[in-house]
Formats: C-alpha cells, structure tokens, sequence
C-alpha cells in the first residue's frame, strides 16, 4: 500500500507527523491527487472498512491544521473518501482526545483496519509516543477490522462509548 500526503504547511514543521514520514521515506509527498487515492477526510460520509483495501492502492492523508481542517475539506478532493471511527490520540498535544489524531496516527490507524498491521506498526514506531496509540485503542482497532459494514462500525463505537 502506498502512503502519500498533500501537505498545507499550516503547524509547526518540528511537530509535524506527515514531515517526519516523508523524511523517512515511509510516505510520499504529493502535490495533485488522482481519483484512485484513498482519501482521509475528518468530514467523509463513510467510516473506513477493511473491505475499502480492493478499491485502492493509496492512502493519502491531507496534513492541515485542525483548526483549519473543517475549511479545509470543503474543497473537493478527488479520490475515496473515508473517515476513520472514533479512536482515541496517543499523541501528547491531544493524548486521550476522540478523533484528534495527528496525521501518522491516522494513517496507521487505517492501515491497521485494512490489515496492513507491520506498516502501520513500522509508522508508529517513528515517534516515541506512538506505542501510546496502539496500546489506547488496540482492542478498537481490531473490532474495527472486524466490521462489515457502517453499521457494525457505529455499534462498535457504542460499546465503547465513543459516540461516531
């Protein structure tokens, strides 16, 4: 599965997840995107589902600042688009907070759904609070590899108490 991002620039690039992924070569940097791509989108209709995995070949993270995101994805990006279920920030900035993922969190978050588990693992592994992701949602993340459907996703959430 490739990994690619379209990055705005719009936080601080010393804490920027996305850099740090392209730096290492784990993920490529993008200017366009082709309607292939799997698109993460906060604001997407539906959640991903492991099922998603045959209808692309890359996953593309938009690398925005959350106080700018909601501007941000009312553009229309060609592509996929999927959100991921409710998971909990392993990061420090937003650690424990529902959704506030930075953008490598979100990537292994849906690699691992897709079960890409050893790429989502080898991205995580690049930032010393990323165990921290995996451990907080460890069970979530294998429910949600289980889901069939929307539906399943949005129960699942519930017994949880994550409310999509």
């Amino acid at each position: 599965m490739q990994i690619q991002v379209l990055m705005f620039e719009q936080d601080d690039p010393a804490k920027c997840t996305a850099a740090k992924l392209v730096k290492f070569g784990i993920a490529k940097r993008i200017k366009h995107l082709s309607g292939k791509d799997m698109i993460l989108n906060p604001f997407a209709k539906e959640f991903v589902l492991r099922s998603d995995r045959d209808l692309t070949k890359s996953i593309t993270a938009i690398d925005c600042s959350w106080e700018l995101a909601q501007n941000m994805f009312l553009k229309k990006f060609e592509g996929l688009s999927r959100k991921l279920p409710p998971l909990l920030a392993g990061n420090p900035v937003n650690y424990s907070k529902i959704g506030k993922l930075t953008t490598a969190e979100a990537i292994a978050g849906v690699l691992y759904i897709l079960d890409f588990d050893e790429l989502a693992n080898s991205i995580i592994n690049k930032f010393k609070w990323g165990h921290t992701f995996f451990d907080l949602n460890q069970y979530l993340l294998e429910d949600y590899s289980n889901a069939q459907t929307m539906d399943d996703v949005i129960k699942i959430s519930k017994e949880y108490g994550l409310e999509p």
